[in-house]
């Protein structure tokens, strides 16, 4: 778990550094679609032998879909916003809030309290899976929040990484957000679901975040310039 922390510290603070600028990952995949036109009817010829052209077998949507194999994703993204360390700690440690707010999640439920360290229950549904496991939360006030999924059925791994730290100089109600996920699903048959995981979810993540505080602490203060970096890679 440690290693997978490291992780997410280094590809946080490569963010940092990168400028912003996106740099293609091994995993980047592109995909185009081909239209079929239709063609003036040529002069009749003499007919010719049919010619057998070997073709590729074709692919299935799930196919397409899936990647080659079981990987892990992680993706990162850094912003200035307009809330203090204090107030952005809260939103994401008040982990039974979740299912009012984080996208696809239907269900956030405390299991277990103790100092420094929080197991909730959390349901996140995302057609045509709903999941269920236990997330094991360590906190430190107002700096750092880190949950490991375990007991899934479909993630052999899930981890997410929140740290907060100061803003804009001389502003305390500002801070710098960061946020760091990786996943990987358990098998090909889940696998598929990734990219669907990553857009509608991963993605999200922080603005469903952001959306939250402005309800719990009114409009943020106005930062310039705004700020956001974004990575993503597979693994």
């Amino acid at each position: 778990m440690a290693g997978s922390g490291c992780r997410g510290a280094a590809l946080l603070r490569a963010l940092r550094g990168a400028g912003g600028r996106p740099r293609p990952g091994d995993g980047t995949r592109y995909l185009s679609s081909r239209g079929i036109l239709a063609t003036l009817q040529a002069p009749k010829r003499p007919p010719v032998a049919p010619v057998w052209v070997p073709q590729p077998p074709a692919r299935t949507f799930l196919n397409l879909a899936a990647p080659l194999g079981a990987r892990r994703m992680e993706y990162a993204e850094a912003r200035v916003l307009g809330y203090s360390m204090e107030q952005m700690y809260n939103v994401v440690a008040n982990v039974e809030s979740y299912q009012l707010f984080v996208p696809w999640c239907n269900r956030s439920k405390i299991l277990s309290c103790r100092k420094g360290l929080t197991r909730a229950e959390l349901e996140v549904g995302f057609a045509p899976v709903v999941e269920r496991y236990v997330s094991e939360i360590s906190l430190t006030p107002q700096h750092q929040i880190r949950a490991v999924c375990s007991d899934s059925r479909i993630f052999s791994h899930l981890e997410t990484l929140w740290r907060f730290s100061p803003g804009l100089p001389g502003q305390p109600d500002t801070c710098t957000l960061d946020f760091y996920v990786s996943f990987e699903f358990k098998s090909l048959l889940h696998s598929h679901l990734a990219n669907l995981f990553f857009n509608e979810v991963v993605k999200q993540m922080v603005t469903a975040f952001e959306r939250w505080a402005e309800k719990m602490y009114g409009p943020q203060t106005a930062v310039h310039p705004q700020k956001c970096l974004q990575a993503a890679r597979c693994m």
